[in-house]
């Protein structure tokens, strides 16, 4: 069997959220993510690609001018089982990118984001037409005491925010030191000339340090994939604004 030989489709959000729940590597799901596929392999699903909007879309909105509030989407999560074919995960990607180009035409563009802080820097997303449009540390995933990890956003809130707007981390966490990089897959081939950041050479993620497998430091040049068994992304937003279908 080959990557070849897998099948992606739209599976529902209970299922999608089952696969990415045992194969990502945090275990949780984006609550907001609309759009769910499938990939199987003889019949059986063994990975899911979750969709959706992004955590900050307005900011996300203007790296590519002209972009209309529904003309872009994140891909919120990716996660595989370590059964399938090598090479299904680029396999999933390119025929999902495919089918959201047919069904939804009014979606210009994928943005995605690599953890490198706890997972890997996206080797997946450049081998599958991904352009590398941001690389920046991460201080957003934290350390609680009882050593489970979070993100910043879900423990900084109500009594955490100080009075100038920021917001101070709990009492015996720490950030943990990484980076994320920002990717984006363009479906509109035009959109690309309306980006307005550059694009980096994927040799900029080493000579800044942000290389890294499965949540460790990459040594200088390994070409050693980030992929499996699992691959995840970030992100989402709340709450959730409607995903408008142009075609039925």
């Amino acid at each position: 069997m080959s990557a070849k030989d897998i099948v992606v489709k739209p599976i529902s959000r209970a299922d999608a959220d089952r696969i990415v729940k045992s194969c990502h590597y945090s275990g949780k799901v984006v609550q907001n993510s609309q759009l769910h596929f499938g990939v199987f392999l003889n019949g059986k699903c063994g990975g899911a690609m979750q969709f959706g909007p992004s955590l900050d879309k307005r900011k996300i909105q203007g790296l590519v001018e002209g972009t209309g509030w529904n003309n872009f989407i994140e891909l919120n999560r990716m996660a595989f089982s370590d059964w399938l074919p090598r090479n299904s995960e680029s396999r999933a990607i390119s025929v999902a990118m495919k089918l959201i180009r047919k069904s939804y035409p009014h979606i210009e563009w994928v943005v995605s984001f690599a953890d490198g802080t706890q997972c890997g820097d996206g080797t997946i997303y450049r081998a599958s037409g991904f352009a590398l449009t941001g690389i920046k540390e991460n201080n957003q995933i934290l350390l609680m005491p009882d050593g489970s990890k979070v993100s910043r956003m879900t423990v900084t809130k109500g009594d955490h925010i100080l009075a100038n707007g920021g917001a101070k981390i709990p009492q015996g966490s720490k950030p943990l030191s990484g980076f994320q990089l920002r990717y984006i897959y363009f479906l509109n081939p035009a959109a690309r000339s309306r980006l307005t950041v550059p694009i980096l050479p994927f040799s900029e993620i080493q000579k800044r340090g942000a290389g890294m497998y499965l949540g460790k430091p990459k040594r200088a040049g390994s070409d050693t994939t980030d992929t499996a068994p699992f691959q995840g992304a970030e992100g989402g937003s709340i709450p959730t604004p409607a995903l408008h279908f142009s075609t039925a």
